[in-house]
């Protein structure tokens, strides 16, 4: 239970001992961090109970300031300022706290009743490389999966493959036509990137098609149904569907390519999937659903052989779920995918993370879902998240101007060298481990700027703002962690703060403490992270944590402490803010060095 807690129980006990008849539940407590300008630590505020036991705000805080001082071991003392008590905290419970293991420290956050969900995320199609829009996608789903396993939950990451689809095919046709059998071996481009290329290429041939029926008189509409190079991409797909040996063999092997691709920048992020699913796979599920829907009469088909399903009744339209000539939609395949998922693991929640452009999509196939009777419809959750740009704008594949998620990641680890170069803290490295620094700081400072917004907000990410080791940045609070370790490892302090017989009798500073109450408060921000299905709210505090250490070391020397009491509970205060500032940096994925 952590401190904020306790007091919300024991100010509902007073309350209950005080004021009998007042029946006063923990909930109705109101407990907040005291504001900078008031003496205190933590608040009780007081006008929400000001009604129900009939006190005016200064005796009631009196009453129950007194009996909380005199019934409990950690409140020292209190104010009152305009209807809100302030209670000022024992050093003793601040020097417990900082003794209190960091496994404890963890189990606090733990949930009462831990669900089993599923965190899907990246998603990326196979007919291009990852690019940077998926980055914030990839970050926030692995940091969310983190954040609740943290909080006990059973946790599966998962990827869908987008495998299949008009836009594969795309790909597949452009490369029949124009490759002259070249492959990513013969050409020695990435696997994932070879195959872009080709996605670029078809689009090139087909607006260039497009723009030449029109000058012949030919309608916009009407050219881009007719253009040649489109039609046989149609074709492709349909052949596909119907188990064309040849081009699902060609398929195969472009997927192997991307695959390959995937997997290496994969790596390169440090991330991570338990499951992976794939469109062609479950696309035939899908179907398989909507022929129980026509069967339950919750689906129409349409004279033209297509199927519908029809949402008007509930504010929404009419959505095609098979075309005419058979073939399915996104919507069919996720409608299969949503149901293996389900039957695979019995998820009690499953969490797509998905742009909010597709706020729309998702809504209708958990209506859909509950329409048809599946019991993974109540568990759906979008984590909806908006789209991040670039200084220079929106990014767009098919032209061929998305940053690639490669390529983005050399940019990062090159701005971390020039800027460890520059500042001349490269001294005292091996090539080996400057390389390890570089990539670290590369890569936190991305995954950093990328979750420290709300994950709901636009953003636009700023590749040198991000790397600021002044900024509110991961470079930060990794050089805060770097000169953590440094102090520790001169003082020895694994040595000098082992010792049983430790028992601080000096009062605690403004600068430690602030310290100590944040430390206590991490298993709050847990929580509500995993609540909230937000990262943002860990990067935070892990920045705010990173400057109170900067602030509180600037003012106060350790290897010069007063005595060896006040050097030794130092000390400690500096491992615990290490091993927090680590562990709250790991759920976002990022790495913290000791040296920098």
């Amino acid at each position: 239970m952590t401190l904020a807690e306790q007091l919300r129980k024991v100010t509902a006990n007073a309350l209950n001992v005080l004021f009998p008849d007042a029946f006063v539940q923990d909930a109705q407590i109101t407990v907040n961090r005291t504001k900078p300008e008031f003496a205190g630590t933590y608040t009780v505020v007081l006008f929400p109970l000001l009604k129900l036991l009939r006190k005016k705000p200064e005796e009631l805080g009196n009453i129950l300031g007194e009996y909380l001082v005199n019934h409990t071991d950690f409140v020292a003392g209190y104010t009152i300022a305009a209807g809100f008590l302030n209670l000022d905290i024992k050093d003793a419970f601040w020097y417990d706290q900082l003794r209190t293991s960091d496994k404890k420290a963890i189990e606090l956050a733990q949930e009462e009743t831990p669900k089993r969900i599923m965190v899907e995320y990246s998603s990326p199609n196979t007919n291009k490389p990852l690019h940077f829009g998926h980055m914030r996608n990839i970050f926030l789903g692995y940091a969310v999966a983190e954040i609740l396993k943290s909080v006990g939950h059973e946790v599966i990451k998962a990827n869908l493959i987008n495998d299949r689809g008009i836009h594969i095919c795309k790909s597949m046709i452009a490369w029949m036509k124009y490759a002259k059998g070249a492959t990513p071996e013969s050409t020695g481009i990435k696997g994932d990137h070879f195959v872009g290329d080709y996605y670029v290429k078809f689009n090139e041939v087909y607006k260039q098609e497009v723009d030449e029926l029109m000058a012949s008189g030919m309608l916009k509409e009407s050219a881009e149904k007719e253009a040649s190079i489109m039609k046989e991409a149609q074709e492709l797909l349909r052949k596909w569907e119907a188990g064309d040996k040849e081009v699902y063999a060609l398929w195969q092997k472009m997927n192997s390519w991307v695959y390959d691709g995937f997997e290496k920048t994969y790596q390169q992020m440090g991330v991570d999937f338990a499951k992976m699913y794939y469109e062609s796979d479950t696309y035939l599920l899908g179907k398989d659903i909507v022929k129980e829907g026509l069967a339950k009469g919750v689906l129409i088909q349409e004279n033209d052989g297509s199927v519908w399903i029809d949402l008007t009744a509930d504010g929404l339209d009419r959505k095609l779920l098979l075309r005419a000539d058979g073939t399915s939609v996104y919507m069919t395949q996720d409608l299969g995918t949503a149901k293996l998922k389900y039957q695979d693991f019995k998820l009690d929640k499953s969490i797509y993370v998905i742009g909010d452009e597709q706020n729309y999509h998702m809504q209708v196939l958990k209506l859909i879902l509950e329409k048809l009777g599946e019991p993974c419809a109540s568990g759906i959750h979008h984590l909806s998240y908006g789209m991040v740009e670039l200084p220079t704008g929106k990014m767009k594949s098919r032209e061929g101007t998305v940053v690639d998620a490669d390529d983005m990641i050399a940019e990062m680890v090159s701005l971390a060298k020039q800027q460890t170069e520059q500042t001349g803290k490269a001294d005292g490295f091996s090539d080996a481990e400057l390389d390890a620094l570089y990539h670290m700081i590369g890569l936190g400072a991305l995954k950093f700027y990328l979750l420290r917004v709300d994950p709901k907000k636009k953003m636009v990410f700023n590749p040198q703002e991000s790397i600021d080791l002044h900024g509110f940045t991961a470079t930060f609070i990794q050089y805060a962690h770097a000169r953590i370790c440094s102090v520790l490892r001169k003082e020895n302090a694994m040595q000098a703060i082992a010792t049983d017989d430790f028992k601080p009798t000096h009062s605690i500073l403004k600068a430690e403490k602030d310290i100590c109450v944040l430390l206590e408060q991490y298993p709050d921000v847990l929580r509500d992270a995993a609540k909230e299905l937000n990262p943002a709210l860990l990067c935070q505090y892990a920045f705010q944590l990173a400057q109170l250490f900067n602030s509180f070391y600037a003012e106060h020397s350790i290897a010069h402490a007063e005595n060896e009491e006040k050097k030794k509970f130092r000390l400690l205060l500096c491992q615990k803010t290490a091993h927090t500032l680590k562990h709250c940096m790991a759920l976002l994925g990022i790495q913290l060095p000791e040296k920098m």
